[in-house]
């Protein structure tokens, strides 16, 4: 009768487990569900075009049972000459009545933004890579009106106009229902804009964007919003936020790192 050797039949046991575990399991590379949003490469990162959207923070609430902290306490903040907690606004409804699927995704603080990022196998930016993309024109074959090597002063070029903010951007009219604010006329729907320098949208304008990056006990947000002025788009402009806060002006958007071949 043939021997068999005892070791060789226990390892190659154990290369059978090894080999059906990494076949069931999902790993983030490749189960990381698809984003509806266009993306660009720009460096070495690649950038979405357009804010998150309502579209896919819905697909991440299903699939994950994602309730906001917003929705546990009831609703989001506006800003009346401080922070107003209004009921019933949420990333879902951020006035009070349901979002279009295009529309931003705001009233999320800076853990569930970074959160959402990840479940589609990306990332919050670092401050420094923000305003990279947002001033710093680097296509290789830029479209009229942009010039590679260039930095610009507002991230939609030499003016604002792209761009939809309180007054001095572009014509340009916010979703909010009549009445519901107290000031300027809410954000729209990604898109809707033009598109800026490094053919991104909104990093200027529309909502204030999260970053990674944290500073005085908060995180830097970047770009503005409907709510102020082209100003305050500016390079210049740093502005930090407690990483709880959950506002009707505050989105994101997402980044990943390209894969070096």
């Amino acid at each position: 009768m043939k021997k068999f050797d005892i070791s060789t039949i226990l390892f190659g046991l154990v290369l059978t487990a090894v080999a059906v575990y990494f076949m069931l399991r999902s790993t983030p590379s490749q189960g990381a569900p698809s984003s509806t949003i266009s993306a660009v490469q720009i460096g070495n990162v690649i950038w979405d075009q357009t804010e998150m959207n309502i579209a896919d923070v819905k697909a991440y609430s299903t699939a994950t049972g994602f309730v906001s902290a917003a929705e546990k306490k009831g609703g989001g903040l506006t800003y009346e000459g401080g922070f107003v907690q209004k009921p019933g606004w949420t990333w879902k409804t951020p006035y009070g009545v349901t979002a279009n699927d295009l529309e931003p995704a705001v009233h999320l603080n800076q853990k569930e933004a970074e959160s959402v990022c990840r479940y589609y196998g990306k990332r919050l930016p670092a401050e420094s890579e923000w305003t990279s993309a947002a001033f710093l024109e680097q296509r290789a074959n830029p479209p009229a009106g942009y010039t590679k090597g260039q930095r610009y002063p507002f991230p939609g070029g030499s003016t604002p106009t792209v761009s939809h903010c309180l007054n001095g951007c572009g014509d340009y009219k916010g979703l909010a229902p009549a009445g519901a604010l107290n000031r300027g006329t809410g954000h729209v729907t990604t898109k809707t804009t033009k598109p800026g320098v490094n053919g991104l949208y909104d990093m200027g304008g529309n909502v204030w964007e999260w970053t990674a990056t944290e500073r005085n006990g908060g995180y830097i947000t970047r770009g503005a919003s409907w709510w102020y002025g082209p100003e305050r788009q500016q390079e210049s402009d740093v502005e930090s936020k407690p990483g709880d806060i959950a506002v009707v002006y505050i989105g994101f958007r997402c980044v990943a790192d390209a894969v070096k071949q």
